[in-house]
């Protein structure tokens, strides 16, 4: 699993992850993802795009952050994930939680509301 990190003009937090959200992805990108999780009024898109899998250890990860994103005022949401991987997520309610979205520009529409 990888992780990378850039901040978009807009002040928006973007995080890419590439390979696959189980056991080993968590325990090599946890520390590093919710450090940039963190803060007042953070907002975090999350592009899930090359992520090829997803276990039910990866989920806790993003509903956690995403809700500690929350109490702090801010949000995250999620961006292209592979179908297989969005099923899972839907299977598990992620989007009652945490939106996903298909389109970069409605993404970041959503964290500026």
């Amino acid at each position: 699993m990888r992780l990378h990190y850039s901040e978009l003009e807009s002040g928006i937090r973007l995080i890419k992850l590439s390979g696959a959200l189980d056991i080993h992805g968590v325990n090599q990108v946890d520390a590093e993802f919710v450090r940039h999780c963190t803060g007042d009024n953070v907002c975090v898109l999350v592009d899930l795009s090359k992520v090829n899998y997803i276990s039910s250890i990866g989920i806790p990860l993003l509903i956690n952050s995403a809700k500690a994103l929350a109490r702090q005022g801010g949000k995250m949401v999620l961006l292209n994930p592979k179908n297989f991987v969005e099923d899972s997520l839907e299977i598990m309610g992620i989007p009652l939680i945490i939106p996903i979205y298909h389109n970069f520009n409605m993404a970041i529409s959503e964290l500026k509301k």
